[in-house]
């Protein structure tokens, strides 16, 4: 089975979908994520009667909607069983600022509530690592998610969230594999915001392209391709450079393709 590559469609909010649609497919991607966020293409009040033509009229364009990114409400659930889209990148990770432990007992309790939901509808919830106040790493996405069935809940892995924390790739597959539905390609290092002379310093993301980031991308391609990984890999078109976005996914999907393929 060929691996599928999708792309996050954030940055391009305004865009009705038939130029989306038509942007996307001669990017060379085979679907895409799409966010249900208000101000998007598909809002979240209107999810019912907007998915459902939007996977349409992407289709049209030889595209499918591989997953969204939104609320794991019924009303998102019932939308994506019509449209075909199995996959809800939705919340789960938040951490806030703890307690830790507690924080995902609170998150397991959440999830637990919309188990039935997700088994009703066919669709999966999709819980992604993230830095800073979210489960940023894979051990805390198992320590979350293992008792749940994959089918229903799983992890979306991002492999620059997990590098600005330091995980090696390898250990990070392993750990989550169980329960792997997708993979998150973008990358990032950490850039000094102050100066020497500062008396503590400060760090944010930068986020870059496939080959200038901490993520090793021939890396993690490897150990994808030796456990026989064929799902989506989705690439988030996440760049500090953004007026350079179309540019900078097309480059990456490239570099992408050329280790999965």
């Amino acid at each position: 089975m060929k691996t599928t590559f999708s792309v996050f469609t954030k940055p391009w909010k305004t865009m009705p979908l038939a130029e989306l649609g038509a942007l996307v497919s001669r990017l060379g991607f085979d679907g895409i994520e799409l966010p249900v966020r208000p101000r998007f293409q598909v809002e979240p009040q209107n999810v019912g009667r907007d998915l459902p033509r939007a996977a349409r009229e992407l289709a049209a364009f030889g595209l499918r909607i591989v997953s969204v990114a939104g609320n794991a409400d019924e009303a998102t659930m019932a939308a994506c069983a019509e449209a075909g889209v199995h996959v809800i990148r939705g919340q789960g990770s938040e951490i806030g600022q703890g307690p830790y432990l507690e924080a995902v007992a609170q998150r397991q309790r959440e999830i637990d509530a919309l188990l039935p939901l997700l088994q009703k509808y066919g669709v999966a919830l999709g819980v992604q690592n993230h830095y800073g106040d979210y489960i940023s790493n894979a051990l805390g996405l198992r320590l979350l998610l293992a008792k749940y069935d994959p089918r229903y809940v799983g992890a979306i892995w991002d492999a620059a969230h997990q590098a600005l924390e330091g995980e090696w790739p390898e250990y990070a597959i392993d750990i989550v594999w169980s329960h792997l539905q997708m993979v998150n390609l973008k990358n990032a290092y950490w850039q000094r915001t102050n100066g020497p002379e500062a008396e503590v310093a400060a760090w944010r993301p930068y986020w870059t392209t496939g080959r200038h980031g901490l993520a090793s991308w021939p890396r993690v391609a490897a150990e994808l391709k030796r456990r026989g990984y064929s799902g989506t890999i989705c690439l988030t078109a996440e760049y500090s450079d953004e007026p350079a976005v179309e540019r900078l996914i097309a480059e990456d999907l490239a570099f992408a393709k050329s280790l999965i393929e």
